[in-house]
């Protein structure tokens, strides 16, 4: 039997990387997202061109009872999930104290409570059968002080290793994806100029998923694409943090 994939967030950027690229290796498909049209044009899309069954389930992961749907749906026993990638998420332009807590609050529970509560669903899963495999899409901003979105992202990374290091004994793999700015529609949607980032910082989203993908066949842990923000990231630990705090306003303009 084929494998099955869920993709939270599929319907733009990294999350329709992901979907085309295990459509065309052959994985059956479970995609999850707020925006049913899309989402059903797209599993249309790739149905036909993969000859893959693929599975709709429109969900808002800020929402609680929405987000027990596709809990669910990744402990249901008798149509297995075999591989996870949580790759749903936004960012808030303005500084913490510009947005309302409401909005915070919807970007913490997408971007922590989302990951972790799906991974535990499917990470219960995957051990009692003995296989399967997490993908966390982080971001190297969780190696920055960068305000909400950076510290989420830092816990998406922490948790991701932490999972891997425990249930891997057991068959199950998780590695956290930590990509750089990327050429999607994250940051148009939060009206962010793709100038306000130098052109080298910018990579392609095709290229990164693809590299992604054989991190994990490689036993990653941590995927971080390109040599350019390997190194930063390796920089990073040894710049003092009042340094790195003057980087913010990059990509945020």
């Amino acid at each position: 039997m084929a494998p099955t994939a869920l993709v939270t967030g599929p319907t733009a950027g990294i999350g329709t990387c992901f979907a085309e690229q295990l459509a065309a290796r052959g994985h059956g498909l479970v995609l999850v997202a707020r925006d049913e049209t899309r989402l059903r044009e797209l599993a249309g899309r790739l149905g036909q061109e993969y000859g893959v069954a693929v599975e709709v389930l429109v969900a808002d992961l800020s929402d609680r009872k929405q987000l027990r749907r596709v809990e669910a749906r990744l402990a249901e026993p008798s149509r297995p999930v075999d591989l996870l990638v949580n790759n749903a998420g936004f960012g808030l332009k303005r500084p913490f104290l510009d947005n309302s807590v409401e909005d915070e609050q919807d970007m913490l529970d997408v971007l922590v409570t989302a990951v972790m509560r799906l991974s535990h669903a499917a990470l219960g899963a995957m051990v009692g059968r003995g296989h399967g495999a997490i993908v966390n899409v982080s971001s190297v901003a969780g190696f920055l002080p960068r305000g909400t979105y950076s510290a989420a992202k830092a816990y998406v990374t922490s948790f991701s290793q932490w999972a891997d290091l425990t249930y891997r004994e057991q068959g199950v793999r998780t590695m956290a994806l930590c990509p750089g700015f990327t050429k999607t529609e994250f940051h148009a949607r939060m009206d962010v100029s793709r100038g306000s980032a130098p052109a080298w910082m910018w990579l392609e989203a095709d290229r990164l998923v693809r590299d992604a993908l054989a991190d994990l066949e490689r036993g990653k842990r941590v995927s971080v694409p390109s040599r350019r923000y390997q190194a930063l990231t390796a920089l990073a630990r040894y710049v003092p943090p009042s340094l790195l705090g003057r980087l913010q306003g990059v990509g945020r303009r």
